[in-house]
């Protein structure tokens, strides 16, 4: 499938495995690493509660997805996406050599400052970039070039989220964050090793730059896709506290999986995140090539459809995992299957909402300001983040912790509700004649 398409797309991708990996590795254990394992300056034992743990992991989240504005403005204006992403890459590389080296609260701080600017900074850049390789291609040909991106990403976050939890109980934290650290270095090294076969599109002067944002047609079409991005919001709120809540659910659920042959194992807490990439590698195929293509025979197969339908699952999953919270509040021994079930129901979610969405932020952009108008997408997931901080916090405040019924059943009504605001923002962007 590769030789049918742009000659850096082997690097591109073979980058994004090694990337996602670092982060989802990382990402992967910080809840459990900050209410077990952190220290204070002194080295002494300064664990979070679960509450402090769960704010503090979504505003690393909200600033992971704040910073590509900035990443993105760097790179449309300044130094181009190919040397943006080269540059910050590095200060990711340090973020992780921080985390790596200092298992301390200070060293906490230093180190996800750093991966949100690197990790953040690159994000818009290499989409976008991934784009800028399909310039003269048709639209199929693109949406298969993200549907393959999408997938390298999940090929990386299955093998770290399961690689990495172990590595954690096995060595301590010092291996743990260093493993990440390193394919974040591999993945600079195969990025750079590409530099001669990418199509890299120069930045565009300032003047140009704001004069392509204002074009005629383009502000009011701008306007409605921020305020589509906006509305989607509401399902990253849910879907980031895979790393969160669902993980300290997790913790009291029976994780023992028994396969056919004899085969048993028993999943840690943080490995359960794993079902979400494994399933992405499953369902995005099945989805591109099969259901969309066996749906469009006998109905259009519409973006509105995609996302209404996606908030509908998100909701949905969270309803289960709220129903598995009953459970456990009853004193039941709980299977960890009732919550692969949500992941399954989720990760259908995220196939027609976040995928559908990257592909809006690229081909709605103006040619001058592709990685800008990608972060709008980006903005989303750090609004949702911010949500579910501010959720948290409040919620602590009434002695509502997160793993509790009201907890999640609060997200599912959130989720329900906010299909209103995405239906009349789709509604803005077929007025603005933005959307297919």
């Amino acid at each position: 499938m590769l030789r049918k398409n742009p000659r850096g797309l082997p690097f591109i991708i073979a980058n994004e495995v090694a990337e996602r990996f670092s982060f989802y590795g990382m990402k992967s254990i910080l809840v459990v690493f900050m209410t077990t394992m952190l220290l204070d300056r002194s080295g002494a034992p300064a664990p979070m509660s679960q509450e402090d743990a769960t704010f503090w992991y979504h505003i690393f989240g909200m600033g992971n997805y704040f910073v590509p504005v900035i990443g993105a403005l760097i790179a449309d204006i300044l130094l181009g996406k190919y040397r943006t992403i080269i540059a910050l890459s590095l200060v990711y590389c340090a973020g992780h050599a921080a985390l790596a080296l200092d298992d301390s609260r200070e060293g906490l701080a230093v180190g996800l400052a750093l991966i949100a600017v690197g990790a953040g900074g690159i994000k818009p850049c290499v989409s976008a970039h991934l784009g800028d390789q399909y310039r003269h291609a048709g639209s199929a040909r693109l949406s298969e070039g993200y549907s393959l991106f999408y997938l390298a990403i999940n090929v990386g976050a299955f093998v770290s989220t399961l690689m990495t939890p172990w590595l954690l109980e096995q060595y301590g934290s010092h291996v743990a964050f260093a493993v990440p650290g390193i394919f974040m270095g591999v993945a600079t090294l195969v990025f750079w090793l590409g530099r001669s076969r990418y199509v890299a599109l120069p930045p565009t002067p300032l003047r140009d730059y704001v004069g392509a944002l204002a074009a005629p047609g383009s502000t009011r079409r701008l306007a409605a896709l921020a305020l589509l991005f906006a509305s989607l919001s509401i399902f990253w709120s849910l879907f980031d506290q895979t790393g969160s809540s669902w993980v300290l659910q997790a913790e009291r659920l029976g994780r023992e999986i028994s396969l056919p042959f004899g085969i048993s194992f028993t999943l840690l807490p943080s490995q359960v995140q794993a079902a979400n990439p494994v399933l992405i590698l499953i369902l995005t195929p099945l989805f591109t090539w099969m259901l969309y293509p066996a749906l469009s025979r006998c109905m259009a197969v519409t973006t509105g459809g995609k996302l209404t339908v996606g908030m509908l699952l998100a909701a949905a999953s969270f309803a289960l995992v709220a129903g598995v919270q009953v459970m456990l509040a009853q004193g039941m021994a709980v299977s960890v299957v009732w919550q692969l079930a949500a992941y399954l129901i989720l990760t259908a979610s995220e196939v027609m909402i976040s995928i559908t969405a990257l592909e809006l932020a690229y081909t709605h952009a103006p040619s001058a300001s592709k990685s800008f108008v990608t972060s709008f997408y980006l903005l989303s997931v750090a609004l949702g983040n911010g949500v579910t901080a501010l959720v948290t916090g409040l919620f602590a405040k009434a002695g509502i912790g997160p793993d509790t019924v009201v907890y999640f059943a609060s997200f599912s009504v959130m989720a329900l509700i906010g299909i209103v605001p995405l239906r009349w923002s789709l509604r803005r962007m077929a007025a603005a004649q933005a959307l297919p």
